[in-house]
């Protein structure tokens, strides 16, 4: 049960789903029109956006109403698949059949639709992370550099991040932060999240102005990646085991 009512109004709010109690995220958005309800990609926390007159006691109730729909979701979550010799790893949105050998270098090498990687298996998965947070910083600082070109602004810094309430951000002092676990995405997609960001670095807001500055930047359908995003985004938080 939601514990709204009694709860100290400086509390987090939770609402008791499948014998878990998630946090409820709320937010209030300028340009909404109804309420809306999600469940984090890896199933942290419930998120409502709700147009700005509408009062946070409607939203959690809301959630409290929706409780069968967020167990589904959360049973529908991808569980941790151990990484070993013949298991599937996705990257720039290919499934690589992961190639181990023990006595092969240690560094991952993609061939063809296979991913060679050697050393001992205990210490695979927190490697091959390791791997994709290295090609995530490359192929995102490509994609940062070709956009900000695009837009004539500087390049900023960078930063990786494992963020679970957004796949990127624009912080106030230019700094664009990227989810790195969008290398395992189509490319399409990856570069959707960065070009959106880069059109923060012009227009920090999101008026028809950036939304127009957005598609003049992205060659892609923004439509069709966010679509990409919501329909398998919470694949890429597979935990790996």
């Amino acid at each position: 049960m939601l514990d709204w009512l009694r709860r100290d109004p400086r509390a987090e709010p939770t609402v008791e789903v499948a014998g878990r109690a998630l946090p409820v995220t709320i937010r209030r958005l300028e340009r909404a029109r109804r309420m809306t309800m999600r469940l984090a990609p890896d199933g942290s926390e419930v998120r409502i956006s709700i147009p700005r007159w509408t009062r946070t006691a409607e939203a959690l109730a809301f959630a409290e109403s929706r409780r069968d729909w967020l167990a589904r979701q959360i049973e529908a979550l991808p569980a941790a698949v151990p990484l070993a010799h013949g298991s599937t790893l996705h990257f720039r949105g290919e499934a690589l059949t992961l190639a181990h050998d023990p006595k092969a270098p240690r560094r991952p090498a993609k061939v063809e639709s296979a991913l060679h990687v050697g050393g001992p298996e205990s210490s695979l998965a927190s490697r091959l992370q390791r791997w994709l947070q290295a090609e995530a910083r490359e192929a995102l600082g490509g994609d940062l550099a070709e956009y900000c070109t695009r837009a004539a602004q500087p390049t900023p810094r960078l930063a990786l991040t494992s963020a679970r309430r957004r796949w990127g951000s624009c912080a106030s002092d230019g700094t664009v932060r990227i989810n790195w676990r969008l290398i395992m995405a189509p490319d399409t997609v990856r570069r959707s999240v960065v070009a959106h960001e880069v059109a923060h670095l012009v227009h920090f807001d999101h008026s028809p102005a950036f939304h127009l500055c957005l598609k003049e930047l992205f060659e892609g359908s923004v439509h069709d990646a966010n679509r990409w995003l919501k329909a398998h985004g919470r694949t890429l938080y597979q935990p790996f085991g």
